[in-house]
């Protein structure tokens, strides 16, 4: 069929004195929309009561928060924490202390009694359960620096994260100092991200400054009338407060992340705005033809009401996938995903119908466009479709393009260059990396069961030290009879080997040099396993293996999780379509919109391009939970979209029959709206660009990346071409699962 390039639309105009679509015109959307223009007054103050509610549970909602580690529940080097803990009184520390010695070296007198007072000082601090210092471990090697120049103090404390580092942030400040004979820095793993989530508070206050103005001053542009600014707005706002208000509740029933809250700010505003925009376009678009206040608000509802309902619904199904993973950090996202998505809906098909019914004409445009009027996108739209191919083919080379520094992603671990390089425990950890071969906050602990920690046991301990201690990348191993280093012994017994000793048991700390854990922890932890003895016998923790385990539980749930989200998508937009290829067509678009975002992480946060330009410290490889975190985000935000187009793509062809000009005036509906909600959106995200934290930063660029990709290159070109060369095979499905369509099909 050829297409010309005014293509007409058959049948009358919406309004025209034909429905506007297909579908039930009685549908439960429709009579829920005419329910609320019967009752908008009653209905807005029911609004206004839940904001109310809302502001008074929200005010409390980011204390309740709290921080997570890196770890893997019910995981081996969990279950070795624990059993150190019990049996022996020790575990992994998470604070130190970098002393330097103003003059002369960490051995001195004078710089030992100060270090020996600062450990006896930090020991006494509530919340500490343990300390040890480079004096107290007899001259540790791995706990000084390479010219005697540092030394650490390192400290176990008790509790949970939250507590932890509550009590840590009390005393952390007052060991900050500087005198004649030593100058005393602060820094560690709880440390370091104590830090990092108050950055990321202080980047979630900065963001609300940045994000309300912003977002009113495009909706002012793109409505060109200031009540309908402040409506949409206002939709965001109560998804925002109440959302945060859910989360306050839901912190009496389970762990909520603080970072929960900085995805709730973006998406709560971007999304509220994204389905109040295509509310009122369609309320609009229903006065425009002719329609009275009341019906207006009761097609808006029923028609647009749909296409949000559906839309909610993917977004969803992608963000209830990371309930998969046994991580507090990543359901809490889920969490916080799912009430955004509801309060949105809510506020969308509740709270703005109703004040569209109070305002009526007020909300329209001076000068409204006429109706069946065309635009850029409806021409551009028959443009594609006329040479798919000529278009098509260079549109996939860029994205394809685009994503492929995805193919050399590399996972790694987290450290404290996720902060700013002027950060105080970032500075303290520059330091370490560079003037110390080992650090002892990366031991990796060995508990070697039936071994009982006793003197009687001497010679058995003293060889399995020596078979760690050759294991390549090891620095130093400490044990109930010594410490060695390259298979011979270093150091005899002191008062802190006792620390070794158990009656059914003993363990071993095994520390790796940093250039060794840097390049492949993985390997040094299965050759401390190989070395450490029979496998039944020995478990293995410390930070490492719990990073490790933590990885590997991640990677090893993804086909699960992504086989799960595309499974679920698929069948909701079969039910929505009808359509075999459709949903297909969705997936691959989407995939390839991810893999875009992951080439774009790759390249500017894995491979450091642009790292000056946004300031932050590559280091060769991505903590996985982020991505993981935004693929599920932006699967569902894409679909969204997808949604958005199909809704009005499919409601013309049910009307017409004709595939091009259903894609035309469904482009010509939808798109104008799918790029305003992308703006908004992406210019939500963007605000974390700026922000000191590298996983934030990661959030916001990758976000804008995908959104800004999907809502052009995607949506404006591929799709128009892929539904243009499948033709009447868009709408095809076998007879089976066209009954099963006609059965359980979503028509309302």
């Amino acid at each position: 069929m050829a297409i010309s390039s005014r293509t007409p639309r058959p049948g009358p105009a919406p309004g025209a004195g034909a429905p506007t679509g297909s579908g039930p015109e009685d549908s439960a959307l429709h009579r829920l929309g005419a329910g609320i223009a019967g009752r908008p007054r009653l209905v807005i103050w029911i609004g206004v009561a839940l904001a109310v509610i809302g502001l008074v549970l929200a005010a409390g909602a980011m204390d309740r928060l709290v921080l997570s580690r890196f770890e893997s529940p019910a995981s081996e080097s969990v279950d070795t924490r624990t059993a150190l803990e019990k049996q022996f009184g020790t575990g992994t520390p998470s604070v130190l202390l970098l002393v330097t010695a103003k003059q002369g070296r960490v051995d001195s007198p004078a710089v030992e009694r100060a270090g020996r007072a600062l450990e006896k000082e930090l020991a006494a601090q509530d919340g500490v359960a343990e300390t040890a210092s480079f004096w107290s471990r007899g001259g540790s090697p791995v706990m000084r620096s390479e010219d005697f120049g540092q030394a650490i103090v390192i400290a176990r404390m008790q509790g949970t994260v939250t507590e932890a580092r509550t009590r840590l942030a009390e005393f952390a400040p007052e060991f900050a100092r500087d005198d004649a004979t030593v100058r005393v820095e602060v820094g560690g793993g709880d440390e370091v991200f104590r830090q990092a989530a108050a950055q990321a508070r202080t980047d979630f206050l900065r963001a609300e400054l940045i994000v309300f103005p912003l977002v009113l001053l495009l909706l002012a542009l793109i409505y060109r009338r200031f009540n309908a600014a402040l409506l949409t707005l206002g939709m965001g706002l109560f998804s925002v407060v109440t959302t945060l208000a859910l989360m306050r509740i839901l912190t009496s029933f389970t762990d909520v992340s603080t970072f929960a809250a900085n995805l709730t700010l973006v998406m709560g505003v971007g999304l509220g705005v994204d389905y109040s925009l295509f509310v009122i376009s369609r309320f609009r678009e229903e006065l425009t033809a002719g329609r009275e206040v009341a019906e207006a608000t009761r097609q808006a509802v029923g028609r647009a009401g749909r296409t949000v309902a559906f839309s909610g619904l993917t977004v969803i199904v992608s963000l209830a996938c990371l309930m998969l993973f046994p991580f507090p950090f990543l359901r809490s996202f889920a969490y916080s995903g799912i009430a955004v998505v509801l309060t949105s809906v809510f506020a969308a098909l509740v709270i703005l119908p109703a004040a569209l019914t109070r305002l009526g004409h007020r909300i329209q445009r001076k000068k409204p466009a006429p109706a069946g009027a065309t635009g850029w996108w409806h021409t551009t739209a028959l443009r594609m479709m006329r040479r798919p191919l000529v278009y098509g083919v260079p549109a996939l080379a860029v994205l394809l393009a685009l994503a492929s520094p995805a193919l050399g992603i590399s996972f790694g671990t987290p450290d404290d260059r996720v902060l700013p390089a002027s950060t105080s425990s970032r500075v303290v950890q520059d330091q370490i990396r560079a003037g110390f071969a080992a650090e002892e906050m990366d031991a990796v602990q060995v508990l070697r069961k039936g071994l009982p920690g006793t003197s009687a046991n001497s010679a058995a301990i003293e060889k399995n030290a020596l078979a760690l201690s050759e294991v390549p990348g090891i620095q130093q191993v400490d044990a109930l009879t010594g410490s060695y280093a390259e298979g011979r012994r270093i150091l005899g017994p002191n008062d802190s080997s006792q620390r070794f000793a158990g009656e059914a048991d003993t363990w071993f700390s095994a520390v790796p040099n940093q250039k060794a854990l840097s390049a492949d922890p993985d390997r040094i932890l299965a050759d401390v396993r190989a070395a450490a003895g029979p496998a039944d016998e020995v478990r293995v923790g410390g930070y490492p293996a719990e990073l490790g385990d933590f990885r590997g539980v991640l990677v090893d749930r993804l086909p699960v999780v992504f086989g799960l989200i595309l499974l679920v998508t698929f069948v909701i937009l079969f039910l929505m379509t009808g359509s075999l290829l459709i949903p297909l067509k969705a997936m691959v678009l989407n995939a390839l919109s991810m893999a875009v975002m992951f080439g774009a992480l790759v390249w500017i946060f894995q491979d450091g391009n642009l790292s000056s330009l946004f300031g932050f410290t590559a280091t060769g490889t991505l903590e996985p939970s982020i991505p993981i975190l935004m693929f599920c985000t932006a699967f569902g935000l894409s679909m969204d979209y997808e949604v958005f187009m199909l809704s009005r793509i499919k409601e013309e062809y049910d009307r017409t029959g004709d595939t091009p000009a259903a894609v035309a005036w469904g482009l010509e509906r939808s798109g104008p709206l799918i790029t305003a909600a992308a703006v908004i959106l992406a210019a939500s995200f963007a605000t974390y660009a700026s922000s000191g934290i590298v996983y934030l930063k990661m959030l916001g660029l990758g976000m804008v990346v995908v959104i800004l990709v999907d809502a052009t290159l995607i949506r404006a070109v591929l799709v128009p071409v892929l539904m243009r060369l499948a033709g009447r095979a868009n709408w095809w499905a076998p007879a089976p699962l066209r009954r099963l369509h006609a059965r359980f099909g979503i028509a309302d």
